[in-house]
């Protein structure tokens, strides 16, 4: 599943001063900029309201800048961004293998065609056994696993994630937060993954972009310098906590900030 073409640290996309007004006066980002390059794992951090999921909706072509605008290096087409909401999405009446092909019935691809794929990308996500079952009969997390695997079957260069754990209960979030780095491992895909949680972000990301709400952008962005894997050590260790409390000063300087 890994892109041809794409090395690890080179660019991939930069946010150049986007602003996002919504209205006449909802000011959602302001001179909004960021770097993202091959394998980076970037969480948005900060506070509800503060543009998080307005950026992602950007950086996915679902909705426009005002101004500013968005640069990819090298190819980049509809398939190129796979997406995880906070919700899976998942269309109720159809099985698991089916709402993994979504993406490719968009596009024109059939299921027979696509089915390969399918399976490939339900074996990453462990759910190997569950193609034929559907959505009512899978927990929170697994349904969570299935919206992954949709978003992987297009071979995105990079995957957005809308707080896709908020709703589930801690262990599972720190399962499918282990889960989430190990599929990372496998794919070699970059994520931006939007959380209001510290401790989440610390543990997942190389870096985090702590932002400023309303109107919202990048106030200060922490590099978080441990390598992966990362495991249950990282989470007890000294330095993850050094991290977290590094992190949780700099958002509360954020929610002081003057816009």
């Amino acid at each position: 599943m890994r892109h041809h073409g794409d090395t690890v640290g080179d660019g991939l996309l930069t946010m150049l001063s986007v602003d996002k007004t919504f209205g006449a006066d909802i000011k959602a980002l302001k001179d909004m900029s960021l770097q993202v390059n091959v394998g980076d794992f970037i969480s948005l951090l900060g506070p509800s309201g503060c543009g998080k999921s307005t950026a992602l909706r950007i950086i996915a072509s679902l909705i426009n800048p005002t101004s500013g605008r968005v640069e990819w290096d090298g190819d980049h087409s509809r398939g190129s961004v796979g997406i995880v909401f906070q919700e899976p999405t998942l269309m109720p009446w159809a099985t698991v293998a089916k709402n993994v092909w979504l993406p490719h019935r968009l596009s024109g691809i059939s299921f027979r065609k696509a089915r390969s794929k399918i399976e490939d990308c339900l074996k990453v996500v462990g759910l190997e056994d569950f193609s034929n079952s559907y959505p009512r009969e899978l927990s929170g997390g697994m349904k969570m696993r299935v919206s992954i695997a949709r978003a992987l079957v297009t071979d995105p260069r990079i995957i957005l994630m809308d707080e896709p754990f908020a709703a589930l209960d801690e262990i599972t979030r720190f399962k499918l937060n282990n889960d989430l780095l190990q599929l990372k491992e496998n794919v070699g895909c970059t994520v931006i993954f939007v959380t209001h949680s510290v401790f989440e972000s610390v543990f997942l990301s190389n870096r985090i972009a702590v932002m400023v709400a309303r109107p919202g952008r990048v106030f200060e962005e922490v590099v978080i310098d441990e390598g992966y894997p990362r495991d249950e050590s990282f989470r007890t260790s000294s330095s993850y906590a050094a991290y977290c409390r590094r992190v949780s000063e700099s958002l509360r300087r954020s929610t002081n900030a003057k816009t």
